[in-house]
């Protein structure tokens, strides 16, 4: 069936067949795989490079959160105490930061991303082997340090050699690399840990390892840091540039804690609230976090592409405040299905969010030290929100007799409407030019 619509003096026939799909969802689809046709090889497989670091950090990280209830029967442990490998890991991140950031800002970004890359893959080998829950925290704490390194490399490397066109898309894209690190723990976890524990699945966590092969034949420099590097004999030093900026940096490290007090409180203790509230099986935990990852991974592509269009700040905040209404349906549903379509409709909205920032931070970070500044920022605030997940648990454990529902609930309601204030109080420079380290 055919019908018509004349539309500013243009006549436009729509198929109504039920064979055919819908021309918005066409042009959609054509409208994202023309995102990345028109990007040249050296820009695809950098983007692909960078995007990979990132999912595969965080797959590293996530794994973790997983693993919280046996790692604590192994060492036989309270789970707040267990947390603490979660805090170490969050609150060692600002040095991994400034340490690879001030590598990238001198050395160039490709080399230092493989060094973090083989980095944090060590450090999750060696949390598989560790004999006591001391030793585990430790070996947390140092890949603390090589994950916060990983974000702002890559973030510089991927943005420093995109066009500005798109930006917004592939913001979304790249920061989703998050989600997809979540969503392919969650499916480690639902097949594999039943048969290799724990400690099997940090070893798997080594993988990773491996693109560091891809990176080293088919990335490469960036070609803002590599202009710069001839252009200017002295290097700009990162405390000239953060106290220059320091207004700036101040705002963002602010706007970083309510980031990631949004993301690591509606994530990091979501597997343990399956497991203790609902007494689901690592099956199902993983199929709920798989749905909601799926929900994470659509909500950054659309409010990164979105804020293109509407602005970074508005994207944000409409993303934080939808959150707001998910949350009696994600943390006081009963049953499977209405848990996963709470937790795929608060991670959408989450992940919206998060789903602006690379663009956001990079484009309000100076050039000289862009390959510290914004990843030095965003760690530093996850550093000052690192002991949330030890204070749900506690607060579950000392005020709700274990149950975690309530502490989530209101984790939500509040960093929510933090990041909408904090992100609507600050300013932004949408489609700034990032093509110059100078």
């Amino acid at each position: 069936m055919l019908a018509s619509a004349r539309l500013g003096g243009c006549t436009k026939s729509i198929t109504t067949e039920d064979t055919e799909f819908p021309e918005e969802e066409t042009q959609a689809t054509m409208e994202f795989i023309g995102h990345f046709r028109r990007l040249t090889a050296v820009q695809r497989n950098t983007f692909i490079a960078c995007f990979l670091g990132w999912s595969l950090d965080a797959f590293d990280f996530f794994i973790l959160t997983f693993c919280v209830s046996a790692i604590a029967a192994q060492f036989q442990a309270r789970i707040s105490a267990v947390l603490g490998a979660v805090f170490l890991t969050l609150a060692f991140r600002p040095v991994g930061a400034f340490l690879f950031g001030m590598m990238a800002d001198r050395f160039g970004r490709r080399p230092t991303l493989m060094v973090d890359i083989i980095a944090y893959s060590a450090f999750e080998l060696a949390s598989a082997f560790a004999p006591s829950l001391k030793a585990f925290l430790i070996t947390r704490a140092l890949f603390g340090i090589a994950m916060g390194g990983e974000w702002g490399v890559g973030a510089a490397l991927a943005f420093e050699t995109l066009p500005a066109e798109g930006r917004g898309f592939f913001s979304g894209v790249l920061q989703e690399g998050y989600a997809v690190g979540y969503l392919m723990a969650a499916l480690a976890y639902g097949t594999a840990f039943r048969f290799v524990g724990w400690r099997g699945m940090f070893v798997i966590g080594a993988l990773p390892a491996l693109l560091v092969i891809y990176i080293r034949t088919k990335v490469d420099e960036s070609p803002a840091w590599a202009q710069g590097r001839v252009s200017r004999k002295v290097q700009t030093g990162v405390s000239k540039g953060v106290l220059t900026f320091l207004g700036t940096f101040a705002f963002l490290v602010v706007l970083m804690f309510a980031f990631n007090s949004f993301s690591h409180g509606s994530q990091d203790l979501y597997p343990t609230f399956l497991q203790k509230d609902h007494k689901f099986t690592p099956q199902t935990v993983g199929l709920i976090a798989i749905i909601a990852n799926i929900g994470a991974l659509l909500g950054g592509i659309l409010f990164g592409t979105w804020s293109e269009t509407i602005g970074r700040r508005k994207a944000i905040v409409i993303a934080a405040l939808l959150s707001i209404p998910v949350i009696p349906l994600w943390a006081y549903s009963h049953s499977v299905p209405m848990l996963a379509l709470g937790g795929f409709l608060m991670q959408f909205m989450v992940q919206g969010a998060w789903g602006v920032i690379p663009a956001h931070l990079n484009e309000l970070s100076p050039p000289a030290v862009r390959g510290t500044f914004p990843g030095f920022a965003y760690q530093l605030g996850n550093f000052f929100s690192s002991w949330n997940g030890v204070k749900q648990a506690r607060l579950a454990e000392q005020r709700y007799g274990g149950v975690f529902a309530p502490v989530l609930a209101w984790t939500v309601l509040l960093v929510a409407s933090l990041v909408a204030v904090v992100t609507w109080s600050g300013r932004e420079r949408r489609g700034a030019d990032l093509s110059n380290t100078k």
